[in-house]
């Protein structure tokens, strides 16, 4: 008897039909230059600027947003929900679901009245051409050759004070939805943030206070206040900070190809494969299946970019494995949920967060996933050794047999070329060299339109993903499940649709805090406090000693600041706005205390990685424990304890910025506003440096591991553990004598414990 097919409501079915054509339109926008195709459909239409991809923003991103916002609306129905759970609420459900659409048409609308370049009232009444002419009138003659793209006339027919109702019922309706579909969490900061902002610009208008702290000046004192806040919420709207600006920027002309690619890996034959193979590679390792899964999570969870759906999609294989292979459920689900979160940290992709990270810091993507490279792998290194020493303790054995469900057969040789290939892509359009490219073998035997098409997309992450996106489609079809039902691949763009159009949900939030906390000028003012407080402060008091604030401690205090922060502030958020939330409020005030931008915001991004597994609400951690069927407390605790070097690597590679391998990392601005290297860096890589350094880093991760798992050769007591601990942290430390002190602690530990081992094995051989 076959199961039934479950059919989707009619709403969602509409919002499926939306999301494809979404997807089509935002792939067509994304599309690389292919060598003649411009010069072809001009020629054909005979529009001699006409463009089919880079379409102007302006004119295009309203239509998106209101289309993201009624797919998000027919898919996550409050209607719906309300209907079946309760019934004589669903009149309202359907108000609300009808107020977010009216909230999106009239945001989109909004946009195109006020913003200069468009105008659409003064356009439609002919007053924009009059203006322009007038303008062009008076400037005839007076400088010649002067370009009046400079004189953009303002926009005459606005919202006025209807702007600001206007943009408070759509921060309200979208606000509610970013409950229903991403949780209460990223909506308590964003919400917070807007009080704090109204408040304290009330506190200004009425002149309650004179604490920096609690004056949100909307303009200067005396001046028009109710024109001021109607071009603060004006902003909202059109500036770079509000919500078609950057963040639009980032999920439409950014990461677009890139989500695409994620929800068409997500539903391929390929994840599947992609285990067997890690299992096959790592069967004769004790701790075979648990390497497998870190492994397989590395690379699956580079495309996907999520943490939870890393674990609920590869986690479903490696969990029950290595729960059959002897280790513990608390311990699989741990070692699932921090390699999966580790996903978004290994490159070449790394997730939307990576791509965030690029708008905010301005260094191109080839360059974050260069930085990114070696902290990802000493991450994944120091899970190996963490699934060794736990596999030594609970004395697991080799699986050597690979079990009949995971044996590769020949269909599963031919699904990894469904993953290897667009990875493979990616990987030479984004490092390869355009004139190395041009001039090698294959540029010289492949059609000259075929090597300008691929010059044209090297060195560009967006192309690279097109591309990837391309090259995939076609190679789907070796599964012959796909095969049989080619409408799965139509399903899975319109999901990827669905999935877009969640994200920009989740970033409207992340981009409301963002003005906000711009308008306010919180940032500035508690980078300036802290500073203040950090050249003021000379000693603190800690357990009775007194701890002199001198050079590095400063560094410590405000690095540790931005972990707990960021650790805080991103418990049960995605990455993407537990990231921004902290960058803005502890990025600048980092790179005020000799920090670069750029490190800066890759400690605060590494941080907020983390936050997937820190209790108590450790969101990967918790989506492993559902598949563990264990206590979720328990499998987070046992996710920091593998994962622990997440929380610690950013510590190391802020101390030694060389480990990023860019000169952005080691590039600092002077107190005179000019770009300057840090002291004792000349911008290049000293490779004999980075190999001791990499040295010292194995051998502290090596007594990481080892100390948190209580075992090495054998077991070992509180107090070695605590003395490993110890020599970790002084291998890693500057000073070249406490350094050498370390390495000597650390090789006489390890020396002790193996030879007080072999001498009590020896005493109880007979």
């Amino acid at each position: 008897m076959t199961n039934p097919v479950v059919r989707r409501p009619l709403g969602q079915r509409i919002a499926l039909v939306l999301a494809f054509f979404l997807v089509v339109v935002g792939l067509v926008n994304t599309m690389p230059e292919i060598a003649g195709l411009q010069d072809w459909v001009r020629a054909a239409t005979g529009q001699p600027f006409f463009r089919i991809s880079g379409f102007p923003p302006e004119f295009f991103y309203p239509p998106v947003f209101l289309v993201m916002m009624v797919i998000v609306a027919l898919d996550a129905s409050v209607y719906r929900a309300w209907k079946a759970e309760k019934p004589h609420l669903a009149w309202l459900g359907l108000l609300l679901d009808a107020g977010l659409i009216l909230a999106a048409f009239l945001g989109a609308f909004g946009y195109l009245v006020e913003i200069d370049s468009v105008c659409l009232i003064d356009q439609i009444t002919g007053e924009r051409a009059r203006l322009i002419q007038d303008a062009a009138e008076r400037s005839a003659g007076v400088i010649p050759g002067m370009s009046f793209d400079a004189e953009v006339p303002a926009c005459q027919a606005r919202f006025g004070v209807w702007t600001i109702p206007l943009l408070f019922t759509i921060i309200t309706l979208f606000f509610l939805y970013n409950v229903r579909v991403w949780g209460l969490p990223l909506v308590i900061v964003a919400s917070i943030v807007v009080a704090y902002t109204v408040g304290t610009a009330l506190i200004w208008m009425f002149d309650l206070s004179d604490n920096n702290f609690l004056l949100t000046k909307l303009g200067a004192d005396g001046g028009d206040v109710m024109g001021a806040a109607i071009q603060k919420a004006t902003n909202v709207f059109i500036t770079p900070d509000g919500f078609m600006g950057r963040f639009m920027d980032i999920v439409v002309n950014q990461v677009f190809p890139y989500v695409i690619l994620g929800a068409l890996f997500g539903t391929s034959a390929g994840g599947t494969s992609l285990i067997k193979l890690a299992v096959r590679l790592t069967r004769r390792l004790r701790g075979g299946p648990a390497h497998a899964a870190i492994v397989s999570s590395a690379m699956f969870g580079t495309i996907t970019g999520g943490p939870v759906t890393n674990v609920l999609s590869t986690g479903r294989l490696t969990i029950p494995m290595m729960q059959r292979n002897g280790f513990s459920p608390q311990f699989a689900g741990g070692v699932e949920a921090a390699a999966s979160s580790g996903g978004q940290i290994m490159p070449p992709v790394m997730g939307v967060a990576a791509f965030v990270l690029v708008a905010l810091t301005g260094v191109p993507y080839t360059k974050v996933i260069t930085a990114a490279l070696l902290p990802a792998l000493a991450f994944f290194f120091s899970i190996f050794l963490a699934v060794m020493f736990q596999a030594r303790r609970e004395r697991v054995a080799a699986m050597k047999d690979i079990p009949d469900d995971l044996i590769m057969s020949r269909q599963d040789w031919l699904n990894l070329v469904i993953i290897i290939v667009p990875i493979l892509t990616i990987l030479v359009l984004l490092l390869g060299s355009k004139d190395a490219f041009a001039g090698s073998l294959v540029g010289q035997v492949l059609p000259a339109g075929v090597v300008q098409t691929m010059v044209n997309a090297t060195g560009d992450a967006v192309s690279a993903g097109w591309w990837a996106v391309a090259v995939l489609l076609p190679l789907l079809f070796l599964d012959p499940d796909t095969r049989a039902k080619p409408s799965k691949v139509l399903a899975s763009l319109a999901e990827g649709g669905i999935l877009i159009s969640r994200l920009f949900l989740l970033l409207f939030a992340v981009s409301i805090i963002s003005a906000f906390l711009n308008e306010s000028g919180l940032t500035g003012e508690l980078t300036r406090a802290v500073t203040s407080w950090l050249e003021k402060a000379q000693v603190v008091t800690l357990f009775g000693f007194d701890i002199h604030i001198v050079g590095g401690v400063y560094l410590m205090l405000a690095l540790t600041c931005a972990m707990i922060c960021a650790i805080i502030l991103g418990m049960g958020m995605p990455t993407v706005p537990a990231y921004v939330n902290v960058a803005l409020l502890l990025g600048p005030l980092l790179a005020n205390l000799g920090v670069s931008f750029f490190t800066a915001n890759m400690f605060i991004f590494y941080f907020a990685v983390a936050s997937a597994i820190t209790p108590p609400v450790a969101i990967a951690a918790f989506a492993a424990a559902s598949i563990t069927r264990t206590e979720p407390m328990r499998t987070g605790v046992a996710a920091v304890r593998v994962g622990i070097v997440l929380f610690t690597i950013p510590f190391v590679f802020a101390w030694y910025p060389e480990l990023l391998l860019i000169e952005e990392a080691v590039t600092i601005t002077d107190e005179n506003g000019r770009r300057a290297l840090i002291e004792g860096y000349s911008g290049q890589a000293d490779w004999g440096a980075l190999t001791l350094l990499g040295m010292r880093l194995v051998l502290a991760l090596y007594l990481m591991a080892s100390a948190l798992a209580r075992f090495d050769k054998g077991r070992m007591p509180p107090w070695e553990m605590l003395l490993r601990l110890l020599a970790a942290v002084l291998v890693l430390w500057k000073t070249a004598m406490v350094m050498w002190v370390g390495i000597g602690l650390a090789l006489l530990l390890i020396a002790a414990h193996y030879l007080l081992l072999e001498r009590q094995a020896k005493q109880v051989a007979p």
